[in-house]
């Protein structure tokens, strides 16, 4: 049964990874806070796996937010001198407790595993692996990774890496432990993110390295940002400090727009932007695109905040709060009954009368895919007296699935599939609506498009063979035996 509540329109968020090699610092500890930091990138399962310089790997996972997973006792039970850390929406694979990460795997040698992104070939290795007797014992394409690479006969993990590689195909930000070393890799095509950081002990002088999904991480825990893991890098971090080697340059980058424009936190820096800035930016280019004569300016909280100051400091017209978000609903089960149902949206939206009655409101938003919830949300602003609601979404209309770890809905169900933008503002209800063009974004991101994938907007998959390989659900799909 679906969840009632569960009222978001856009993608769902996909997962993020931390890793750090800190002997004598309390890692588990620094993990749980770079993961609260990445809670965004997944609520679905957290985790965080340890392990002591020449000793053994231990961890735990459970379904739930980070702070519902960890507790004081158990991070103090997690004592270790290296820690990689997860949390996860599924992409590939169903939400059960087999697929939370970090996965470990005890074959040729012991590692733990935490992944970003969607195997595009996954049911090819699967069966690769299957007739090789390998077994499994979840549906998730990460423990594809982690089965090629524990069982791999490399002395080595950085060598098994090497050679794992360019065997896969899709979207990996990948972060493996062993006893005694971090090794983090990213695909070739730059995907997903993955950055570096450093934490700076300011009595000795002392340096360790750590790698996460977003930068946001680094702030919590006192790390600066050092860099971006490069598209077909492997890095490892070790007694020996930091090393690295470019394992397969040379292919077209195509980093997320997306991470740009919804995911990853405003805080965060990717590809040197702040990205805060950014989406502010991308408020001015809308303002510029489609003018419209208004009273207010409010912001579908909060994935539309920053886009509408921007939009609003470019038009010159006041900004106000015209929801109240209620923060604490995202996570309960508890179904309203059918008499509250049909106001189930206002469990997390609350408009203010006081603010919107009379007037011609300028409403932003970062996306529509579905369409379900926008429909209601202009509902509840007609009935608390707005005189005009006009639309301003600031990204491009969705109408096509990612297969590289973000969780959409399928072209069908899209309400932009098929539509003009007349015709969604039609079913929408809203008196105009505009959608921020591509080459908005990229003037905002100051991006190339030869340097990102934009597929969910213009349908143009970066990597081969995409469509035709089944995508993010094809290992559910397949009638394997997933499970052993």
């Amino acid at each position: 049964m679906s969840n009632p509540l569960d009222h978001r329109d856009g993608p769902r968020d996909e997962c993020g990874v931390f890793g750090i090699f800190s002997p004598g610092s309390d890692v588990a500890r620094l993990a749980y806070f770079a993961l609260y930091a990445l809670q965004h990138r997944g609520q679905e399962s957290a985790g965080i796996a340890v392990a002591q310089l020449g000793g053994s790997i231990m961890g735990t996972r459970e379904q739930g937010l980070v702070s519902q997973v960890f507790d004081e006792h158990m991070l103090r039970s997690l004592v270790g001198d290296l820690a990689i850390g997860h949390v996860r929406y599924s992409t590939t694979g169903s939400s059960e407790w087999e697929n939370a990460q970090p996965i470990v795997r005890d074959d040729h040698r012991t590692i733990a595993l935490a992944h970003n992104g969607n195997l595009i070939n996954a049911v090819e290795l699967h069966s690769e692996l299957r007739s090789r007797g390998v077994p499994f014992r979840s549906t998730s394409d990460s423990e594809i990774i982690a089965a090629l690479l524990a069982a791999h006969p490399a002395d080595s993990l950085e060598q098994a890496v090497v050679e794992v590689l360019p065997k896969l195909q899709g979207a990996f930000s990948t972060v493996v432990m062993t006893e005694d070393r971090i090794v983090a890799f990213r695909d070739p095509h730059g995907l997903r993110p993955l950055a570096l950081g450093v934490i700076r002990d300011e009595e000795t002088g002392l340096e360790v390295h750590c790698v996460a999904s977003e930068s946001c991480a680094f702030d919590l825990i006192g790390a600066r940002y050092l860099r971006e893991v490069e598209p077909g890098e492997v890095v490892t971090l070790d007694a020996q400090g930091l090393h690295s080697q470019l394992v397969a340059g040379g292919e077209r980058r195509a980093f997320c727009l997306f991470e740009y424009i919804y995911f990853a936190r405003p805080d965060s820096l990717m590809n040197g932007r702040r990205l805060q800035v950014s989406r502010a930016r991308m408020g001015e280019i809308l303002w510029r695109e489609a003018p419209v004569e208004a009273d207010l300016v409010i912001a579908i909280p909060d994935s539309g905040n920053a886009a509408a100051r921007g939009l609003a400091r470019a038009a010159g017209i006041p900004q106000d709060d015209g929801f109240i978000k209620n923060r604490y609903v995202a996570r309960t089960f508890i179904q309203p009954g059918q008499q509250l149902r049909k106001h189930g949206l206002r469990l997390k939206f609350n408009p203010l009368p006081e603010v919107v009655a009379g007037k011609r409101l300028i409403v932003v938003d970062d996306s529509i895919v579905r369409g379900n919830t926008m429909p209601q949300i202009v509902q509840m602003l007609r009935d608390a007296g707005a005189r005009e609601i006009h639309l301003r979404i600031s990204s491009p209309p969705i109408k096509h699935p990612c297969h590289y770890g973000i969780d959409m809905s399928a072209r069908e169900e899209m309400v932009a599939h098929r539509r003009s933008v007349a015709e969604v503002c039609q079913v929408i209800g809203a008196d105009s609506l505009h959608y921020l063009s591509l080459e908005g974004v990229y003037e905002a991101v100051e991006g190339q498009r030869s340097m990102h994938c934009d597929a969910c907007f213009s349908g143009e998959y970066p990597l081969a063979g995409t469509e035709t390989s089944g995508g993010k659900f094809a290992l559910e799909r397949a009638e394997l035996p997933l499970v052993s």
